[in-house]
């Protein structure tokens, strides 16, 4: 019986827990979808690794702005126009989703890389250094 009610109560805080990270409703894409979306005059595209990372290979026009950094913030608030979408990305997705999460709460239309540079160059995408 106390393995059943464990079992249920992890359940439910898994329940819990996963409708809270939805609850972000950060769009996530992959490569091709990126891709699509970059082309549009309306987008702007973001690169929140570091400048160590960007100087190694990057998105063709993505502006550089390192989300671990003390003022990611405020950077991005001088950096990026928020009339238009933000089209961001990091080496694998983590970094890029949280950088997102920062994004909209500051009220930018932001879409992420699923899978970050990685997929990207998987996907046979074109860098530039």
């Amino acid at each position: 019986m106390k393995k059943k009610i464990k079992t249920l109560l992890l359940g439910c805080i898994g329940s819990i827990l996963g409708a809270c990270a939805q609850s972000e409703d950060v769009n996530s894409v992959g490569a091709e979808e990126f891709e699509q979306g970059i082309k549009s005059d309306s987008a702007t595209v973001l690169d929140v690794r570091t400048a160590g990372e960007y100087a190694e290979g990057h998105i063709a026009g993505a502006k550089n702005i390192d989300v671990q950094k003390a003022g990611f913030r405020n950077m991005a608030a001088a950096q990026l126009p928020k009339d238009r979408t933000v089209w961001v990305y990091c080496r694998s997705g983590r970094r890029s989703l949280t950088a997102a999460r920062i994004l909209k709460k500051e009220g930018y239309e932001v879409v992420n890389l699923k899978g970050g540079i990685m997929e990207w160059e998987q996907k046979g995408k074109p860098t530039e250094k």
